[in-house]
């Protein structure tokens, strides 16, 4: 019997409990790591890329599931990645499977479905419930519908977001930002964290690429 080495990301210390609690039904599933957020895990491949799979969360702050997947495909592709998360929207599997994702699996799946979807993307498969895999044959098929709900959204930054996106797209640093504007680094990340999720985005170029389509600044 084949052990696969698996690594577990969530910003969730409960929820990477409850998986690990999951998979140690499974004499062939070896969790090798546990990593609190796309950072973590990040760091760690650094160390070690000695790894089969790796179960990931979508939304996470700093760096997002979807974003941290991108990014460990690009740069080690032997590692499987399937989304673990309680996001089922069309935006998410959309993105997750552009960024590289091999499965997409909903955290309330019992241990049993979530051994299978394992073993299934080791052995050439998707891992997906079968409510995701409809929804990802229809963005399949009709890509477009995601790309024009993405442009008729009107999005509304405040004022103080604005500020912050355009320090943004002049490369500054978070730390520099916060001097300019006269508040702390964490309150820019906060602000960077709502730029994201308003213009639907994983990252600085995209948030500021975003800004400038939707002529925001």
């Amino acid at each position: 019997m084949k052990n696969y080495k698996v690594a577990l990301v969530d910003d969730n210390v409960f929820m990477l409990k409850s998986v690990e609690e999951k998979l140690s039904l499974f004499d062939d599933i070896i969790i090798k790591s546990s990593n609190h957020g796309g950072t973590a895990i990040l760091e760690k491949l650094e160390e070690d890329n000695i790894y089969d799979l790796i179960l990931m969360d979508i939304e996470m702050p700093g760096l997002s599931g979807i974003e941290t997947t991108d990014i460990i495909k690009k740069k080690y592709p032997h590692i499987k990645i399937v989304m673990l998360t309680v996001f089922d929207n069309d935006d998410n599997i959309f993105n997750a499977i552009k960024a590289g994702a091999d499965g997409y699996l909903l955290k309330d799946v019992n241990p049993d479905v979530l051994h299978k979807g394992i073993t299934d993307t080791m052995n050439g498969g998707a891992a997906m419930n079968p409510s995701i895999a409809l929804k990802a044959l229809k963005l399949l098929r009709n890509p477009e519908n995601i790309v024009d709900k993405e442009k008729s959204k009107e999005v509304t930054l405040t004022s103080r977001e604005t500020e912050v996106l355009e320090q943004l797209g002049k490369g500054l640093s978070y730390t520099k930002i916060a001097e300019n504007l006269f508040i702390s680094p964490s309150t820019v990340r906060k602000h960077i964290e709502n730029i994201y999720k308003k213009l639907q985005v994983h990252n600085k170029l995209e948030a500021v690429d975003m800004a400038r389509k939707q002529n925001l600044i």
